[in-house]
């Protein structure tokens, strides 16, 4: 595939920026969507990636579902299902992604561009952005069960009920964004975390992304077990080798990535 609404560029060594770019606000399509799952599947595979900035071009990150196409078009038996699935895999493409990715918040991400940005790992948010489910207002429902992941009990259904939006600073004082930012200053905020996580054992950070996702659905007990289970397996890696003798040794790892 060639995304034709999906840029992805390597502005760094081991760094990937994806950005979603289908103005005017980023607004999903299934093309949107097919497109998401293949760019996360894609950098999945890529051995030169380690790193993941996903962004949007212009004002928005994403808008979610594109109302107006929805309220002025037809659908045919089965597109419900059909278009449902498609949302489903994209946002599990950007949290099953083997790569750390980095939401860089560039404006709102509303509804479905809600559920982009909790699969991301880590968000950093300009001052500009805001995370909604407007849903309610446009005869909708969805995205509750991603915003659970970030939001409290209380806020997520004041989010819910009644189509309330948590902008950026308030964003980062309730912890859910790594910084609140100047627009201008955002990429260059989510490229520090990136080099941050790239200078790491691309073994150690997927085995890491891993366990995480997996303990996420798990008891404290059987979560515990499966990361003891997944540092027992690291351990044999010679990545894993190497970053103890240099801790030893007190100079900087060379990991190989295996």
């Amino acid at each position: 595939m060639t995304p034709e609404l999906i840029r992805i560029d390597i502005p760094e060594q081991h760094i990937a920026a994806v950005t979603l770019d289908n103005p005017p606000v980023n607004a999903h399509s299934g093309q949107v969507l097919s497109e998401v799952a293949w760019v996360f599947d894609h950098l999945s595979d890529r051995d030169d990636v380690r790193a993941i900035i996903f962004t949007g071009a212009g004002k928005v990150f994403c808008a979610g579902a594109d109302i107006k196409s929805r309220a002025g078009g037809t659908r045919e038996p089965g597109d419900h299902w059909q278009g449902s699935r498609a949302a489903r895999e994209a946002y599990h493409s950007v949290r099953e992604c083997v790569k750390p990715v980095i939401g860089a918040l560039n404006g709102p991400a509303l509804g479905g561009g809600l559920a982009l940005a909790a699969s991301c790992d880590m968000l950093i948010a300009s001052e500009k952005a805001c995370l909604g489910l407007p849903e309610i207002d446009v005869g909708l429902l969805g995205g509750g069960r991603h915003a659970q992941r970030l939001f409290g009990h209380s806020r997520l259904r004041r989010m819910m009920l009644t189509g309330y939006r948590v902008y950026g600073e308030e964003l980062y004082r309730l912890g859910i964004v790594e910084a609140c930012v100047a627009p201008e200053a955002l990429m260059a905020t989510a490229m520090e975390l990136a080099r941050e996580v790239a200078s790491k054992s691309p073994v150690a950070i997927r085995m890491a992304k891993h366990s995480l996702n997996t303990i996420e659905e798990l008891s404290l007990r059987d979560g515990y077990r499966f990361e003891q289970t997944m540092t027992g397996q690291l351990s044999q890696t010679e990545d894993s080798k190497e970053a103890m003798r240099a801790f030893v040794e007190k100079r900087k790892p060379e990991f190989k990535g295996r």
